[in-house]
């Protein structure tokens, strides 16, 4: 009966739609700081300078609410965030096992740093997601100026973008003094960090043992479900993705088979991103119908759409759900208060003999 019950509740959830006050213009937004970098690629014949450009717009969701001072200073820094991430990646993809260890580190890293500075959602997720990508890059060191630079110029039209945005909504409105909050030693952060980063570099370490054509999407999936802020959630975000993922697949298979050209492939990354942003805060299985040809398209629109269909689909199926569970794994070691109370008595006995020393 219990497990009924759950199933019941499950079934329940994946068709739940919330209500949200998120407004129109903030998906509008968002869409045109991936398309003004996809088009311009598009007009100069450059599509993967498109698409990089692209990525980099995608820092426009970390624009916060408040006062410009405080909009401002938070994308400027994750924009700086956003560069580290993809620098980091294609620095070191010249050896892919020594990149999947350097993912996991960042990945700890991007996890403490966005936790001490109570970086709200999307959170971490973005960043492992740019370093993902750009550790399975073919490594070319005389590209590696001009990718970065490509990265910077997409954060810096999403910061004008948000810029002049903030600018026309906070004018005239008052704020009280604002500060950056920050969280003190949190030892349960430090175990939070060392097993997000121990199956960020997992994942890619599998993905490359198994020879997988674009095995960064085994970290993105198992980042995604980590992202679950309880056990609950994280097993639901793990049913409701390989549900909508089978679903995305299938709406990108149909997409495939129209043939679509350049043209239209930018074209739908932008309408695809401007549902994907109105639906996110709103049903989660619903928007991973749509999150799947997105990203499809943002990360193999190289490679991948030159594979035939049927095969693309059942790869990139194969590849989600492998992360997917990774993530499930994760979240469960995440969220065992046990091993959580276990590792912050641990680390702080460390951290006093290391005082005594």
């Amino acid at each position: 009966m219990r497990i009924l019950r759950q199933l019941q509740l499950e079934f329940s959830a994946l068709f739940c739609y919330r209500k949200s006050e998120r407004a129109w213009h903030i998906p509008f937004l968002a869409s045109l700081c991936v398309g003004i970098p996809l088009f311009i690629g598009y007009y100069l014949n450059k599509p993967e300078y498109g698409i990089t450009s692209c990525v980099g717009g995608l820092v426009f969701l970390y624009l916060p609410g408040g006062s410009l001072a405080r909009r401002m200073v938070t994308m400027l820094a994750c924009s700086f965030g956003f560069v580290f991430a993809y620098t980091i990646g294609v620095l070191f993809s010249f050896q892919p096992y020594l990149s999947s260890v350097v993912l996991g580190l960042f990945a700890a890293f991007v996890h403490w740093v966005s936790r001490f500075f109570q970086l709200k959602p999307p959170g971490n997720f973005f960043f492992i997601m740019i370093a993902s990508i750009a550790s399975c890059m073919p490594f070319a060191p005389e590209e590696i100026p001009a990718k970065v630079g490509l990265m910077a110029m997409g954060t810096l039209l999403a910061t004008v973008i948000a810029f002049v945005y903030s600018m026309l909504i906070t004018k005239g409105v008052a704020f009280s003094s604002e500060f950056v909050v920050v969280v003190q030693r949190n030892y349960v952060t430090i175990f939070e960090a060392v097993v997000i980063g121990f199956f960020m570099s997992l994942s890619l370490l599998i993905g490359l043992l198994l020879k997988l054509d674009n095995p960064y999407w085994l970290p993105i999936s198992c980042a995604a479900v980590i992202q679950g802020v309880t056990l609950q959630q994280v097993w639901r975000r793990t049913f409701q993705r390989i549900l909508g993922t089978f679903a995305g697949l299938v709406l990108t298979w149909f997409l495939l088979q129209l043939e679509l050209n350049l043209f239209w492939i930018c074209f739908s990354i932008v309408v695809f991103q401007f549902i994907v942003e109105t639906l996110i805060v709103r049903q989660y299985a619903l928007t991973i119908v749509f999150i799947t040809p997105l990203t499809i398209f943002l990360a193999d629109v190289g490679n991948s759409l030159r594979m035939e269909p049927g095969e693309l689909i059942a790869t990139r199926f194969l590849d989600i759900i492998i992360g997917s569970v990774i993530g499930a794994v994760a979240g469960w070691l995440l969220h065992h208060q046990y091993l959580r109370n276990q590792s912050e008595r641990q680390i702080r006995k460390t951290r006093i003999a290391l005082y005594r020393k």
